[in-house]
């Protein structure tokens, strides 16, 4: 009898440190249901773009084409504001500031010779997501985003062999997590920028030395791309 009455407390004992582990204090158990609040955001970007190329013969029957090889990391800050429309869903203003470079290269097909050069974009992006949320788990939250942007290139440099447009506009997607603390909500993610139009002016009158005219020529459209890993702190 002692001997049951023992394996019996402890199944009890260790079935309470099973639900001690499984159910935690919540922090902040009702943040998620305020009407509007407000963070900042700041984390890495990674630029790119999707290439098109011309195929154009230049003087001296050249052709270029032109590849992106490589991603060097910028820096992005931002504010954020969020506007709560149901348990599982918040509309998402949150513009940003992503500074960063793309760096080009040109090889010509025949010689194979080859041009590089970095091309500055600093860009503030306007965008609106919609943020789909999943049940909270004790103190975090996983998340999807899904949304538009609006991007303003601040940084673009005339008179180089690619010249950015001042305006472009596109798509985001992104995943994420809300973790709940005792004070603030930290919330990692990692955003996916797609733009839809063609980012690469074409139309060069800043160009004083023509021969960098090849290099620009060989592009026939250029759409940017963007990968983002981003704190937001609410």
């Amino acid at each position: 009898m002692k001997k049951k009455l023992y394996i019996l407390f402890l199944l009890l004992g260790i079935s309470h440190f099973l639900v001690a582990q499984t159910r935690k204090v919540k922090h902040q158990p009702y943040g998620d249901q305020k009407l509007y609040h407000f963070g900042i955001s700041v984390g890495l970007n990674f630029q790119d773009m999707i290439i098109t190329n011309s195929g154009k013969i230049a003087n001296g029957n050249e052709t270029w084409f032109a590849t992106i090889p490589d991603y060097s990391p910028g820096f992005s800050v931002g504010l954020l504001s969020d506007l709560y429309l149901n348990p599982f869903m918040n509309l998402r203003f949150n513009p940003m500031l992503h500074f960063g470079d793309k760096s080009f290269e040109f090889v010509e097909q025949n010689t194979n010779k080859r041009f590089k050069v970095s091309s500055r974009s600093n860009y503030l992006t306007l965008p609106l997501d919609l943020k789909i949320r999943s049940v909270r788990l004790n103190n975090y939250r996983p998340y999807v985003i899904v949304g538009t942007y609006v991007a303003l290139d601040l940084g673009r440099q005339p008179d180089q062999a690619v010249y950015m447009k001042s305006l472009d506009c596109g798509l985001t997607i992104g995943i994420g997590c809300d973790f709940y603390l005792p004070i603030i909500k930290v919330a990692p993610e990692i955003r996916f920028s797609f733009g839809l139009r063609d980012a690469v002016e074409h139309n060069r009158p800043d160009l004083t030395d023509l021969r960098l005219l090849k290099y620009s020529d060989a592009i026939s459209q250029g759409k940017s791309r963007m990968i983002s890993i981003i704190f937001n702190f609410e």
